[in-house]
């Protein structure tokens, strides 16, 4: 490199020194000097003296330091270039420095930052950036890029490169004497990575109690950082972004603990995030925040709705933290994690949810639904668990209302009085439902099944049906036997004989007695459940139960891979006369959920949709207590428990009693069915019709989800 620009001939130091002292000579010379430093020499003479150092060390290699290296050291020439860049003279000269600085840390191989006239200087500089106005975005980005970059190469400069005085901390490796670092030394007052056995801990975080660490406001490198991440210039902030998942992703152990409790980091980006939040108009559309797309923090896609423009910032940026969690060493994504959960979960949303402007619950509801799509790191999972659901692994009480307000609050929501908010949160639990926590599921329903407490206790404590207790093991169905509509309900095709369902009762102790229930039998069982004159499907090519097949596999294998770690039984527990089935309750979560589907009759269409398709998705989930509780019709209910099939039993009973009111019922179905396609128009009784076409395909969707859960069928269902 050298070669071209002197003579190979010449001293390298003295050309090297020539070089400074034209730098210097000009400032001496001239006086006032409006023009632009690009017009001078000084742009030239910078790049003879980089091209000259990174020759020299090309020569000497990198275990001696040479003579011009030493020059530009001992003579503090980087302090010097600082000075003359903050005082911007001639104009433009803050640029040169910039790019002189990340040049040369970029193009020197020899680790620099631990030495005192290198990292003083790369502070004074750092300092500088992220100024309001600033002309020089592009070259403060890409020096902290650098900086940054030279830090992931040797975790050890982290030490002298912050300078948040919060905490006194010093690195320590077992590089430290390998290295011979004689000429870096440590201010006291600087937060470094230390061995943790050193070192007493530092006051933790509580998520939800105590107020996040005070940290002092100054320009250290992750304040810059953060501010140049608000850039307007989209690839200035993509640069900051960059460089801040350059330092969280050291390997070290004690960088992160610095990271995590020495310095605002954490503090800073909880609170950036809580900045966009609050930005987001309340006049948002909730139909726009639904269909607003995964955003990706480093390719985002512009939409154009109003208020479009803030939802995107903010998402972003949530996107953004979500990557930088799962890339952080545990430590840091946990503390990071628990600063998001206190700042914005507790300290903004907690408030938006509970408030009493049906508007402001529906906005907040639905971007809670959307930023869960957009929560993919376990340590933020974990917190939004917390947050949504709690903690408690007792069986719910039903009058229990206070243990855990906020998740209350959202189950009720689920049975609101605007249809509009059921929706929004029926669409956050089965947006919660989708990720791999198994909290979730034993929160909402599996600690109220983990007794069977929903099944009439036998003599002997198991489930043999010759030990049935004298009560009448289903008070439900008792009632049903006496119910008209249910006698000619059904043709000899579809369930064998009317006087089945009748005797349901009886089937159910032939089917327990037998051993486990058949498969075939819970297939057709929900496949049946719905009456000839009420089905539709044989009208409409491919609506068979079959086209559920496929996506039922689909949803199954996504849900058996959850499992992994999950240490779910194989096998139902058995029951215990111990445990007294009079304490069933299904659970808030669950009774919401039944109540709802009670009504599908009588419910708006996209309403009901959301509510089969909450259902349908924790019946795919392969526990056999959940399995046994949704989708198999020939449990003995004990006195007051119900399950969806006996809920759905309930509602075909209403049915059949509207069926005889309305004229041509079967016809106005049909052409419901059309219209919902989009061939016909509205008929009378749209609601009811609706409902009855949902509440076959529902019957259906269960159908498949019982197929594709048998071992011998999953295989036949891939095809």
């Amino acid at each position: 490199i050298f070669a071209q620009v002197e003579e190979p001939s010449v001293n390298l130091l003295d050309s090297f020194v020539d070089h400074w002292k034209g730098i210097t000579n000009y400032y001496i010379e001239t006086t006032g000097e409006t023009r632009p430093v690009k017009q001078t020499d000084i742009p030239w003479r910078l790049k003879q003296m980089l091209d000259i150092l990174v020759y020299e060390e090309g020569q000497q290699g990198l275990e001696e330091t040479g003579p011009c290296m030493e020059y530009l050291l001992q003579h503090k020439l980087l302090e010097t270039l600082c000075t003359l860049g903050k005082a911007q003279y001639p104009p433009g000269m803050n640029q040169q420095v910039l790019v002189f600085f990340s040049k040369i840390l970029v193009q020197i191989q020899k680790p620099m930052l631990h030495i005192i006239n290198v990292y003083r200087p790369v502070q004074k500089l750092v300092r500088l950036c992220g100024l309001l106005g600033s002309q020089t975005e592009k070259e403060e980005a890409q020096f902290l890029f650098v900086v940054c970059s030279r830090v992931k190469q040797d975790p050890y400069a982290l030490n002298y490169i912050l300078e948040d005085n919060h905490s006194k901390r010093y690195i320590s490796t077992s590089e430290d004497t390998e290295k011979g670092r004689s000429e870096e030394t440590v201010p006291s007052n600087y937060p470094t990575v230390s061995n943790p056995a050193s070192t007493s801990s530092p006051q933790q975080h509580s998520p939800t109690g105590s107020p996040s660490t005070i940290f002092p406001a100054n320009a250290g490198l992750i304040h810059v950082l953060v501010k140049l991440c608000r850039s307007q210039k989209s690839r200035v902030a993509l640069k900051a972004f960059e460089s801040l998942l350059l330092l969280v992703s050291l390997p070290k152990e004690d960088t992160a603990v610095c990271l995590a409790e020495s310095t605002p980091l954490c503090q800073l980006l909880a609170e950036r995030l809580c900045e966009l939040y609050s930005q987001l108009p309340a006049t948002l559309e909730p139909a726009d925040i639904h269909s607003f797309p995964q955003t990706h923090w480093s390719m985002p896609e512009s939409q154009s709705f109003p208020g479009s423009e803030h939802m995107e910032r903010f998402f972003t940026w949530l996107d953004f933290l979500d990557h930088l969690m799962r890339e952080a060493p545990k430590i840091l994504a946990v503390k990071l994690a628990k600063e998001i959960h206190h700042c914005w979960l507790v300290g903004v949303l907690q408030n938006e949810l509970l408030q009493m402007s049906e508007m402001g619950v529906l906005v907040n509801t639905a971007l809670l639904c959307c930023s869960v799509r957009h929560i993919q790191s376990p340590a933020m999972v974990e917190e939004l668990v917390s947050f949504l659901l709690g903690r408690h692994t007792q069986s719910e009480q039903r009058l229990d209302t206070e243990s855990h307000v906020l998740r209350y609050q959202l189950i009720e929501h689920c049975d609101h009085i605007s249809d509009e908010i059921s929706i929004a949160t029926l669409l956050l639990f089965e947006e919660l439902l989708q990720k791999p926590h198994r909290d979730i599921l034993f929160n909402l329903v599996l600690r109220n099944l983990e007794n069977r407490c929903y099944v009439t206790r036998t003599l002997g404590g198991g489930d043999d049906c010759r030990h049935f207790t004298d009560t009448d093991p289903v008070e439900e169905n008792e009632e049903l036997e006496e119910d008209p509509f249910f006698t000619d309900m059904y043709g000899e095709d579809e369930f064998n004989s009317s006087e089945q369902l009748l005797h349901r009762p009886q089937l159910m102790r032939e089917h327990r007695c037998s051993g486990q229930t058949q498969a075939l039998d819970i297939v057709n069982s929900f496949l049946c459940l719905v009456p000839q004159e009420a089905k539709t499907s044989q009208h409409v090519q491919g609506a068979r139960y079959e086209t559920y097949v496929h996506d039922a596999h689909e949803q199954f294998k996504e849900c058996t891979a959850f499992l992994v770690d999950w240490d779910w039984p194989e096998s139902l527990k058995p029951t215990e006369l111990t445990v007294s089935s009079s304490d069933f309750f299904e659970g808030h979560f669950l009774k919401v959920l039944f109540d709802r589907i009670g009504r599908i009759l009588e419910q708006p269409y996209e309403l009901n949709l959301q509510v089969t398709s909450v259902l349908s998705r924790l019946a795919v989930f392969p526990h056999p207590h959940l399995h046994e509780y949704l989708l198999d019709p020939y449990i003995i209910l004990a006195p007051g428990a119900r399950s969806l099939f006996s809920v759905l039993i309930r509602v075909i009973g209403e049915l059949m009693q509207r069926i005889e009111v309305i004229p041509n019922f079967t016809e106005k179905l049909v052409h419901v069915r059309r219209q919902l396609m989009g061939l016909d128009g509205e008929v009378d009784h749209m609601p009811l019709l609706k409902g009855v076409i949902i509440l076959e395909e529902f019957c259906k969707e269960l159908a498949a989800i019982a197929f594709v859960k048998l071992p011998d069928n999953n295989k036949l269902a891939e095809h």
